[in-house]
């Protein structure tokens, strides 16, 4: 069977999602374009032989509309023959875009492919987006109640027993191992310097970490969500907490999150060049890894949270490999509770979780971060000489992919 090899990944730094932060002035197009010319500069190949180009986009509206894929694809100066095409599947969709990649490869359908995301939070953030439980969609609540994301987190915290000082010492240790792996150049094989129109660097360093952070000003944060719980979500006067309460009439919420132990509103882009065994051997290019499994699962989309643990079993019974051959995981850090419930709940050191931090201090430009994620593990892999990686991520709606690499 044709294998699918990881040739090269690169992503960008990730700017502060905001209006004054230093990537917000860029069209998303132009973002992402940067990391496809990136790897064509990097792996010499002829950017005609793509044979697809796939993005993961979750805010697929204004700007990050109209295929974004194929756009940035024209605006890097991709030949016209290089089609390209965006997906959402909400936090995982750039990991979903390097499974959709491999899987055509592995299937025989493709040869080259580069896959990955792009997230302009600074511009999604000032777009009216329509709830997805608005008053369009009665029939699925009050089937399925989807309560916010944060207070999921919130709720799974309190029925499994974490506690307010579990989630900021998940945040510290986030803080402190991103601080540790930008000082010490960890990031700096992957990461391209963001360029504007006239070649001028916008960005070419980490601009969301908080270096500073100790556990006294994370002690010193209230809650994120309380007041979520009351806010309208249509016009007929339901809130979150009739959602919750639907689900969970007698929970009494601890309400364990704030803004440091929630992933940070980031711009970003990532992406990841994967090419077929047969390809890479005529080619001379040489693979940095291959995909030895993909998997996604549906979990409870009430919590919505939960979906990295079954994910994580799915991928690597996929793989015939037990928890035991995996050396290092990366899980995204959407909020505190997803990479403490999962180390804890697959009994799995949390030393080999996250080793360089992850969304809660680098920030989670939710388009890109999957990509972003497989080759922030790849990199460390090879930094500790390990062969074998795993990569997930939990994704609204109760949705989890997952991913098994192997170094060669």
């Amino acid at each position: 069977m044709t294998e699918a090899w990881i040739i090269d990944a690169v992503r960008t730094p990730r700017g502060q999602g905001k209006a004054d932060g230093a990537l917000a002035g860029l069209h998303p197009q132009h973002l992402f374009a940067q990391v496809l010319e990136a790897l064509v500069e990097r792996t010499g190949i002829d950017a005609g032989d793509v044979d697809d180009i796939v993005a993961g986009v979750n805010t697929q509206q204004g700007k990050q509309g109209l295929n974004l894929a194929r756009m940035a694809a024209l605006h890097a100066g991709f030949p016209a023959s290089v089609p390209g095409f965006s997906l959402d599947r909400f936090c995982g969709s750039g990991l979903t875009a390097v499974g959709l990649a491999a899987m055509g490869i592995i299937a025989g359908a493709q040869d080259l492919v580069i896959a990955g995301g792009v997230e302009m939070m600074s511009y999604t953030r000032t777009l009216q987006r329509e709830l997805m439980l608005d008053s369009n969609n009665l029939d699925l609540r009050a089937r399925i109640p989807q309560p916010h994301q944060g207070l999921c987190a919130d709720i799974i915290a309190t029925l499994d027993g974490f506690s307010r000082q579990d989630m900021d010492a998940v945040a510290l240790a986030s803080q402190q191992r991103a601080d540790r792996a930008i000082r010490e150049g960890r990031f700096a094989r992957s990461t391209v310097p963001v360029k504007d129109a006239q070649g001028h660097v916008l960005l070419d360093r980490e601009e969301f970490p908080r270096p500073q952070t100790s556990a006294e000003t994370l002690a010193g944060l209230r809650p994120a969500f309380p007041g979520m719980m009351d806010r309208p979500i249509d016009d007929e006067g339901t809130t979150f907490a009739t959602l919750v309460r639907r689900a969970y009439p007698d929970l009494a919420i601890d309400h364990v999150h704030t803004a440091a132990t929630s992933s940070g509103v980031v711009d970003g882009a990532g992406a990841i060049m994967l090419a077929s065994s047969d390809f890479a051997l005529a080619h001379g290019l040489k693979p940095r890894a291959r995909i030895r499994a993909i998997a996604t699962v549906g979990d409870d989309p009430t919590l919505m949270l939960n979906g990295p643990v079954p994910a994580a079993r799915k991928v690597l019974d996929k793989a015939g490999m037990a928890l035991a051959d995996v050396d290092l995981f990366e899980v995204n850090e959407a909020f505190a509770i997803v990479p403490a419930k999962f180390a804890r709940d697959l009994n799995i050191d949390p030393e080999t979780v996250n080793v360089n931090g992850g969304a809660l201090a680098l920030g989670h430009p939710i388009g890109a971060t999957g990509a972003m994620l497989a080759g922030t593990l790849l990199d460390e892999l090879e930094r500790q000489d390990k062969a074998v990686g795993l990569v997930t991520m939990c994704a609204a709606g109760g949705l989890a992919p997952a991913l098994v690499i192997e170094r060669f």
